[in-house]
């Protein structure tokens, strides 16, 4: 099934902190997904952060549409949710997005853990935004 909207199961699935699987557009290249943490907004937007001079932003920056890939885990049935559109890449707000997922993601009760954050605070960081136009979905 697709569409542009995510359901109410789609926003299930998202709102755990699972990996998304990220692809960029880039021209004749194959797409190259990478494992990215990632949140979905309340306008239903993706975001996640990157580097600012990542290979991700030059690929955005030349052709600024990508797709998440998101789906459960090992276990339980198979579900996932893959989510297209065009991307913006936004400075504000990138260190709060960090903190969140992190928190989202790893115990930061672990003081290792709490640590990487705290280093990953004093780098530079960019929101990258998907506008979803295409959804689809597998459910078991």
């Amino acid at each position: 099934m697709s569409g542009g909207a995510l359901t109410a199961e789609d926003l299930e699935l998202l709102r755990r902190p699972l990996h998304g699987f990220l692809s960029t557009a880039a021209g004749p290249a194959p797409a190259q997904p990478r494992p990215v943490w990632f949140e979905v907004t309340a306008e239903g937007t993706i975001q996640l952060f990157t580097g600012p001079d990542t290979v991700k932003v030059r690929r955005l920056a030349r052709d600024p549409r990508a797709s998440i890939v998101v789906a459960a885990p090992v276990g339980e049935a198979e579900r996932w949710v893959s989510v297209a559109g065009p991307v913006t890449v936004e400075a504000d707000g990138a260190h709060e997005l960090v903190k969140r997922l992190a928190a989202r993601y790893w115990d930061l009760d672990d003081a290792p853990r709490a640590d990487a954050l705290a280093e990953m605070l004093g780098q530079d960081w960019v929101r990258v935004v998907i506008h979803p136009d295409t959804v689809a979905r597998v459910t078991a």
